[in-house]
């Protein structure tokens, strides 16, 4: 009978979940490939029907100065062609092609004077790690007064292809294939799913695209040495990066969800980059694109429209 009710209590969550063609697809049409990892926990937060959304305080350094900003990630579940590396429109008709992904949308945006700045980056990352180790695909687009850029990894057999678009002539269009590595747009993800999912020690790791698009340097996997504070509440992830002025750290809640309460970018010669967790909510924010939703960017700290 405790089999029957814990199978029943997975089943209902998964009806739950309605998802419009405009965003969301039923993503529990993929829960086959969740079942190494699954949980009811895991499944009743992240198969829902919602995305958690969290707003950070962002001080960003750039240009010497530390800006003013706001960050926001944005993890939402969705069925993910292994083939295509794109969102399923029908999932159910995928097959084997369907890939369970905790996608995360992560953005900033800060001013430099008198012109902004928007960085974001989207990275799919599927559920079962087990299976499939590498994430699928990132892709990042930065935006300000004097031009953008394009970047975009794709996973194919043991390397990453590569493009990548740039207005500057330095780097311009560019195409390439590296070792695939593990991403450090993905471990957010990783934390998310599994902590115990992040090596320790040291490993090669793919760097930020944010970081890479910011100080102009190649897209390539480089030493770094990962370690974990394990506090009374917390987790802290510190990646020092041997041959780069990078250090990243990520602090996180120890228990499930393990919801992401900061971090910090340190440079000596790019100084330090904070963020830190105003607001969380979870919402079908697909759904939620009518006026009279606007309130909810007050609910999470972040600017109203500028006609208001």
């Amino acid at each position: 009978m405790l089999m029957i009710a814990r199978y029943l209590s997975i089943l209902f969550a998964i009806l739950l979940v309605a998802c419009s063609n405009n965003e969301n697809t039923n993503n529990n049409d993929v829960k086959a490939s969740f079942v190494k990892v699954s949980n009811n926990q895991f499944q009743q937060y992240w198969y829902a029907g919602e995305a958690e959304i969290s707003s950070y305080d962002l001080k960003q350094s750039r240009y010497g100065q530390v800006r003013d900003g706001d960050a926001v990630l944005v993890f939402v579940t969705e069925p993910f062609s292994k083939s295509k590396q794109v969102k399923l429109d029908y999932p159910s008709q995928a097959g084997k092609d369907n890939v369970s992904v905790l996608k995360l949308n992560a953005i900033r945006k800060f001013n430099t004077g008198i012109y902004d700045y928007s960085i974001m980056t989207s990275t799919f990352t599927p559920v079962d790690i087990a299976q499939y180790p590498h994430s699928l695909k990132s892709t990042t687009t930065l935006q300000e007064w004097c031009g953008h850029t394009f970047t975009q990894f794709n996973l194919s057999g043991n390397a990453y292809k590569v493009a990548g678009y740039s207005y500057f002539e330095s780097e311009g269009d560019e195409k390439k294939t590296i070792d695939a590595a593990m991403l450090e747009d993905e471990l957010w993800s990783r934390i998310r799913i599994n902590p115990a999912s992040i090596p320790t020690g040291e490993l090669d790791l793919i760097p930020s695209t944010t970081f890479t698009r910011l100080k102009h340097t190649s897209f390539q996997p480089t030493k770094a040495n990962i370690s974990v504070q394990e506090q009374e509440s917390t987790n802290v992830y510190k990646i020092a990066y041997l041959e780069l002025d990078r250090t990243l750290i990520i602090t996180t809640e120890k228990a499930f969800p393990h919801k992401i309460l900061g971090w910090e970018e340190q440079s000596k010669n790019g100084g330090t980059t904070t963020a830190q967790l105003k607001e969380t909510i979870n919402s079908p924010y697909w759904s939620r694109n009518s006026n009279q939703y606007e309130s909810m960017r007050a609910d999470l700290g972040l600017p109203m429209s500028s006609s208001k």
